[in-house]
């Protein structure tokens, strides 16, 4: 679809600056992925035993933030905060450029990056990540070598990267991962420009979010995983508010059986929502980021706890990602600044009708079980 077309149908916020509220386009993506995946889910006899998903935001260790790294080491970033994610058994990120010391940067693009794929991608496993997504505005920045390298070096520490691939149905397959007896399937998309990094059936790329798309996928990954959780990264970077379109995708994904969506790219938090069965975090902000960003000075880490197929608890913890102050090691908020940032997000949840509760300096949203209990 011409640039100019899809700009007059769709509102996507990027690098390039903000635009108008819009509808998405349901016309055609391409053909539904068929990748290899576990057998169809059978009837359980018990409910699924509890597991911990934890998810950040956007993580980027290149740009301004090489000299630091090169200095004190790619495990730095993760130490103040690797308890928190060791509580989860998996463990989710935005991975934003690729991990390459090949490839051609792309021409006309204002910010571009890369990281060290030997340095990065152990680090990453070390501090238990083990899926992240690949769908966004910076994973072809490269090109292709540069996404088929950052491909190896995750595989190869045995991270599952999601939303980006050889083909638009390779981008679009979700990965399967296992959390004791559980299957959770994620699916990761962009909706963010430039247009030439979304994948098409025959050319390598990232996971363009059509809801046809969006829905197809989660109702195919539902019949074969006990939870589904979709990525987005889109919305308007530095904005809290929303667009229309996050709130009409999110709540695709939800009404085809997702049980959380995890939104990202505008480098700061924006609201939550419980929707249906669903939780929505349209945006979990900056992790670890190599810049010098005034915005994007507060953030979280989300703990969802999952108990016969839902969340039951969602724990958003504050951190403090200024790296004028933390040099590019996230650590936990406390005291006024921790209790600001978490009023703050819960005024912008009860916009979504959804009430947040103050716990041990943490945001807090506790759902009941089927049954009430």
């Amino acid at each position: 679809m011409h640039l100019t077309r899809l700009l007059s149908r769709l509102c996507l916020c990027a690098f390039l600056g903000g635009c108008a509220t819009g509808s998405l386009p349901t016309g055609p993506a391409g053909e539904s992925p068929q990748p290899s995946a576990p057998p169809a889910r059978t009837a359980r006899a018990a409910p699924l035993a509890e597991f911990r998903v934890a998810a950040v935001g956007d993580i980027m260790l290149g740009g301004t933030a090489t000299p630091e790294l090169q200095k004190l080491g790619y495990d730095y970033p993760f130490e103040r905060v690797r308890n928190i994610l060791k509580q989860a058994q998996i463990v989710f990120g935005n991975l934003e450029g690729p991990l390459t010391d090949g490839g051609e940067p792309i021409q006309n693009k204002k910010y571009i990056f890369r990281s060290p794929p030997d340095k990065v991608a152990p680090a990453l496993a070390r501090s238990g990540f083990n899926v992240v997504s690949l769908a966004n505005n910076h994973s072809m920045d490269y090109g292709v070598q540069g996404l088929e390298d950052t491909r190896a070096a995750l595989e190869k520490n045995r991270i599952r990267p999601v939303g980006a691939g050889k083909n638009l149905a390779e981008a679009r397959a979700p990965v399967y991962m296992k959390a004791g007896p559980a299957t959770v399937a994620f699916l990761a998309y962009s909706l963010t420009f430039p247009e030439e990094f979304w994948a098409a059936p025959d050319k390598p790329g990232t996971a363009f979010g059509h809801e046809d798309s969006v829905r197809a996928d989660v109702a195919a990954a539902r019949k074969k995983a006990d939870v589904v959780i979709v990525s987005f990264h889109w919305g308007q970077e530095g904005k809290t508010e929303l667009r229309d379109y996050q709130v009409q995708l999110a709540h695709a994904a939800i009404d085809e059986g997702a049980a959380a969506v995890l939104g990202h790219h505008p480098h700061v938090v924006q609201a939550v929502e419980h929707y249906k069965d669903g939780v929505i975090l349209y945006s979990l902000g900056n992790f670890t980021f190599g810049s010098y960003s005034k915005a994007a000075t507060r953030s979280v880490i989300a703990l969802l706890t999952f108990r016969d197929g839902r969340v039951r608890e969602l724990r958003l913890t504050p951190i403090d990602v200024n790296n004028v102050e933390v040099v590019f090691q996230p650590r936990l908020l406390i005291g006024p600044d921790a209790a600001q940032e978490v009023e703050e997000i819960g005024q912008l949840s009860r916009e979504r009708g959804t009430a947040l509760e103050t716990r041990d300096a943490a945001a807090v949203l506790t759902l009941a079980d089927r049954s009430g209990t």
